[in-house]
C-alpha cells in the first residue's frame, strides 16, 4: 500500500487523541462524540471534566483512550493499551505481535499561525501496514515512513529517551494476557 493510499486524519482543534485512533485503525472508526461520552462516563458528575480540555475542544487523557479500546463495539476484537516502562528496551519488542503504538509527546501550541510560548500534550500512532512501519502524526501532512522492523525499534528507542514522552503498546487482550509482545528470552539474557 502506497503513502498517498494510507488513512491519515490531519490534525484539527485538540483531537489528536481522535486522529490517532481513527489512524491506528486506518478508518474513521471514532468521533469527538464517542471521547466527550466516555469523559462523561468516566467522571459522570464532574463540572469540569478532568479527561479533556476546560473548553472541550479535544485535549483527552490515556483513561479515554483505553477505554474506547477495550469497549471498540465497531470490532469483535479488543485491544488492550500498555504502557511502556522506559526502563526496558524497545529492542524486545515482539513486533509480529504489536498491533501499534501510541505515543505522548510534548507539543508546541498555536493560536492559528502564531506559535504559543507553551507546550501540550499530542497523540500519535506509528503502526506497520504491509511490513512497513509509518509514523501517522496528524500534525505531519501526510503519512511518514519510518521503514522495516529493526528502523521502528531505532525510531521508538529515540522517542523513549525524551524523558517527556510516553510510549503505549497497542495489542489484542489475547497477546496482553500471554505477555507475547515483549521477548521474555530477550530481557533475561539482558539482566545476566
Amino acid at each position: 500500500m502506497a503513502s498517498a493510499q494510507l488513512y491519515h486524519e490531519k490534525q484539527r482543534l485538540q483531537l489528536c487523541a481522535v486522529h490517532s485512533l481513527n489512524n491506528l485503525f486506518q478508518e474513521e472508526r471514532f468521533t469527538k462524540a464517542d471521547f466527550d461520552r466516555v469523559c462523561e462516563e468516566l467522571s459522570p458528575s464532574s463540572l469540569i471534566n478532568p479527561h479533556r480540555s476546560i473548553l472541550g475542544l479535544g485535549g483527552y487523557d490515556i483513561n479515554i483512550i483505553i477505554q474506547l479500546l477495550t469497549d471498540n463495539k465497531q470490532s469483535e476484537e479488543k485491544y488492550d493499551t500498555i504502557w511502556f516502562d522506559k526502563r526496558k528496551d524497545p529492542n524486545n519488542f515482539n513486533l509480529s505481535k504489536i498491533f501499534g503504538f501510541i505515543l505522548n509527546t510534548p507539543s508546541r501550541m498555536h493560536l492559528f499561525y502564531v506559535q504559543m510560548p507553551f507546550m501540550r500534550n499530542h497523540w500519535f500512532t506509528v503502526r506497520s501496514i504491509n511490513g512497513t512501519y509509518y509514523n501517522l502524526d496528524s500534525k505531519l501532512s501526510g503519512p511518514e515512513i519510518i521503514g522495516k522492523e529493526a528502523d521502528v525499534k531505532i525510531y521508538l528507542k529515540e522517542q523513549v529517551s525524551n524523558p517527556k514522552v510516553q510510549l503505549f503498546v497497542i495489542v489484542t487482550t489475547a497477546v496482553a494476557t500471554d505477555h507475547s509482545w515483549e521477548c521474555i528470552e530477550a530481557e533475561k539474557a539482558e539482566e545476566k
